[in-house]
């Protein structure tokens, strides 16, 4: 059996393995690249709060993005610190928030009692209340043409490395009213995803107003939840949406579009922020 060929130093998120490799009769050894799933620890001012399953990059981004849409910190600037710890189990983001922050009166009792997987942005909440939390109305009521969102769809997959390296990260984009994506972010988990995405958009001091959310996953309750409190009109997924992602979106004023291919897509919600204005 011949050695493995080795390739080039990996992109960041991924990892080397090695397999075998079935084609009929045929096996032979290969070097393949993997994308990397660790525990990713949330701390705020010492206190515990979850550990998420994520792909270890842009782990800033993460903890601004997740802290935001958990409702933790009301703004970017009561995120005072982010240190990021490796362990040897895992990683720990330590973040020091501010004193009028949720997130610094949180009470150890009330934490997530589960780990959230890398597909899951509910695991370990323990009341019903946690899940259907009120969302505020959205006050971005711009529309934008279909041909933008055709063009953000086009472009996506140019935009996720990992993912052509592994074929196993999801992507969230932000692109403007043209349709020229601006930021991108990959994670093993969507929801990881979209709060990296969110995160990296208030670290360029650029919120998510004044353009698309693109999504290569499904829109599940909670990925509508994150966009309608990062402000977005329109959230657009490549796969389907759930029934009650559909009816936050359209309480919330977002604009839900499922389906969403280059060939076309469904448009769920608030079907006028698809209009050229």
């Amino acid at each position: 059996m011949p050695a493995p060929t080795p390739l080039s130093p990996p992109p960041a998120g991924t990892a080397l393995r090695t397999l075998q490799r079935w084609r009929e009769t045929e096996q032979d050894e290969r070097v393949d690249l993997i994308a990397e799933e660790v525990p990713v620890a949330m701390r705020y001012n010492g206190t515990a709060f979850a550990v998420m399953m994520a792909t270890p990059c842009d782990l800033e981004d993460f903890a601004l993005g997740f802290s935001l849409s958990e409702g933790l910190v009301t703004r970017p600037q009561q995120v005072l610190s982010i240190d990021v710890q490796p362990q040897l189990e895992g990683i720990e983001l330590k973040m020091t928030v501010a004193e009028d922050a949720p997130g610094a009166a949180l009470d150890p009792a009330n934490g997530r009692l589960l780990p959230g997987r890398g597909g899951c942005g509910l695991c370990g909440t323990r009341q019903l209340e946690d899940v259907l939390r009120p969302l505020p109305p959205i006050r971005d009521r711009r529309s934008y043409p279909p041909v933008a969102l055709q063009r953000a769809l086009a472009a996506l997959a140019q935009h996720q490395p990992m993912n052509a390296a592994s074929g196993s990260t999801h992507a969230a984009a932000w692109a403007d009213a043209r349709g020229r994506i601006g930021w991108v972010r990959e994670d093993v988990g969507r929801h990881n995803a979209l709060d990296k995405l969110i995160g990296a958009l208030h670290h360029n001091e650029h919120g998510s107003e004044g353009g698309l959310l693109v999504i290569s996953s499904r829109a599940s309750y909670e990925m509508v939840s994150k966009a309608a409190r990062a402000g977005t009109s329109v959230l657009a997924a490549v796969s389907a949406p759930t029934a009650l992602a559909i009816d936050l979106a359209r309480s919330a004023g977002l604009c839900l579009v499922g389906f969403a291919r280059e060939g076309g897509f469904n448009v769920y919600t608030h079907p006028e922020r698809l209009q050229a204005g």
